[in-house]
Parts: C-alpha cells; sequence; structure tokens
C-alpha cells in the first residue's frame, strides 16, 4: 500500500487524531467518502472524461534506440 510500513501509517494516523481530534474524524471520513462518491458518478456521466482516457491509453511512446 504505497510502500508504507504499519509504523508509518500509525504515525500518520496518530498525526491527524491530534490535529483534528477524535471527534471530528467521523466528519472528516464522510465528507471524503462523499467527496469520492460525487467524483465517480462525475466520471460515470460525462462522456468526454472516458474518450481523453480511452485517447491516452492509445498512445503510445517509441523510442529509438
Amino acid at each position: 500500500m504505497f510502500g508504507l510500513g504499519i509504523w508509518e501509517l500509525l504515525i500518520i494516523l496518530t498525526i491527524v487524531v491530534l490535529l483534528f481530534g477524535a471527534k471530528r474524524l467521523p466528519m472528516i471520513g464522510e465528507g471524503v467518502g462523499k467527496m469520492i462518491n460525487n467524483f465517480k458518478k462525475e466520471k460515470q456521466s460525462d462522456p468526454s472524461l472516458e474518450q481523453v482516457e480511452k485517447k491516452d491509453e492509445s498512445t503510445t511512446v517509441v523510442e529509438n534506440s
């Protein structure tokens, strides 16, 4: 998972709890979840985004050796 070990994750979690407090963490998680859901909905409803992704996948870089 992004090259992070258990100790790094624990340190990050501790810093987040100290910064925001334990009471606000559920609200932050809910906001992040809503943001991700809205992004997925917009991506599915906007066909121009899919065309850009397909175009990027079809382009290849050829190197001369």
